[in-house]
């Protein structure tokens, strides 16, 4: 987004709430990932070091800063929910098997 990260938590909760079943949260997991990977594949060198809008969420960080961002973000959550399911008694089965 050209003004930078959004912050209307409530409406993206909104959308995250509205997925009751595991095959539907991967799926638009798989093609959030899917959108990131063509949005970079298309943006120049240049693009990628211009800093991202002034704002609390990594303003001013040049834009390639988000890659490492999402993926210590989504290994943060995949931890956490490990931790959930093993509090639960489930042992989730190793993610990174099938990459």
């Amino acid at each position: 987004n050209p003004s930078g990260f959004s912050q209307d938590f409530e409406a993206q909760m909104k959308v995250v709430s509205g997925y009751t079943s595991i095959a539907a949260a991967r799926g638009w997991f798989e093609k959030a990932i899917s959108a990131a990977k063509a949005t970079f594949a298309e943006k120049s060198d240049a693009d990628l070091l211009a800093p991202l809008p002034p704002g609390p969420i990594m303003g001013g960080a040049p834009r390639m800063a988000v890659i490492s961002a999402l993926v210590d973000h989504t290994a943060h959550h995949r931890g956490a929910l490990t931790v959930y399911a093993r509090l639960n008694g489930v042992v989730p089965p190793m993610p990174y098997l099938d990459m």
